[in-house]
């Protein structure tokens, strides 16, 4: 019985050992996709062996095993790696996954029937805005459409403002000081969170965009905008349609644990 007990723990302890060495692949594999950032969206070989801390024959094995597996790129111009196709495949089904995605549809669905223009869903990726979800089933001629994934300037867009004027100490990102001490944007953080939404005309393209944040408990956990045509949307905060959008975001909030569906600030 001895016997077959020490064996019984051999068989216990054995599949861990051999499967060290695969945990370790994968480990390392993590490490290297996950030194790419927005800052630093290329790499050369000798930076990636640094990050990993092995040889750089082992380093060039993982590279090219990521790039079959279509999670790394290589250009042979500049003999840098960039992520794959792949990881946006991923990105895009981990951004679907998110609870606030699921929670938010039908929001955005009956806001869209409200007011008839598009609906854009974003969340904080750490450095920036990114969009999650869009609807734009709208009835205009003129359909605007924003494209999932997509990332938007943290000081210039209306949901990137949103996240400057609720974020806290330690979610906030570094800004410039220029940016820092700029009485425009100072100012215009101060409205926002005074009125609970941020207005943007960019000149350029004619779009107008209306954002609210969302909060999940005391945190801000993304942003509910319309974006449509300076001819359909109006810049006012207190218009009915940027009413219905703070409404919707409010609500929205209160689905997600926030007591009011407001600011704990506000």
């Amino acid at each position: 019985m001895a016997t077959k007990a020490q064996g019984s723990a051999g068989e216990q302890d054995g599949p861990p050992e051999r499967t060290a060495p695969t945990i370790q692949t994968v480990q390392r594999a993590a490490l290297i996709l996950g030194s790419f950032t927005v800052g630093k969206p290329h790499m050369s070989l000798n930076e990636i062996t640094a990050c990993l801390g092995a040889s750089k024959a082992t380093a060039h094995r993982y590279t090219k095993a990521l790039r079959a597996a279509n999670l790394l790129r290589y250009d042979e111009r500049t003999s840098l790696y960039s992520l794959g196709p792949q990881v946006l495949t991923l990105a895009g089904a981990a951004r679907a996954g998110l609870p606030i995605v699921a929670a938010a549809e039908p929001y955005m669905e009956e806001l869209v029937r409200r007011i008839d223009e598009t609906i854009v869903l974003s969340v904080w990726d750490g450095e920036s805005a990114t969009v999650v979800r869009s609807v734009d089933n709208t009835d205009h001629m003129v359909r605007i459409s924003v494209r999932v994934g997509s990332r938007l300037q943290l000081t210039t867009s209306a949901q990137g403002r949103v996240f400057l004027a609720f974020l806290g100490p330690e979610q906030a990102p570094t800004l410039p000081r220029s940016v820092r001490k700029s009485p425009e944007l100072m100012e215009e953080l101060e409205a926002i969170r005074k009125h609970g939404l941020s207005v943007n005309s960019p000149a350029v393209n004619g779009v107008r965009t209306i954002a609210a944040p969302i909060f999940e408990g005391d945190k801000i956990s993304g942003t509910l905008a319309i974006v449509g045509t300076t001819a359909t949307v109006p810049d006012d905060v207190t218009s009915p349609m940027a009413q219905a959008l703070l409404e919707t975001a409010r609500a929205l909030s209160q689905r997600l644990g926030n007591s009011d569906g407001t600011s704990p600030a506000g």
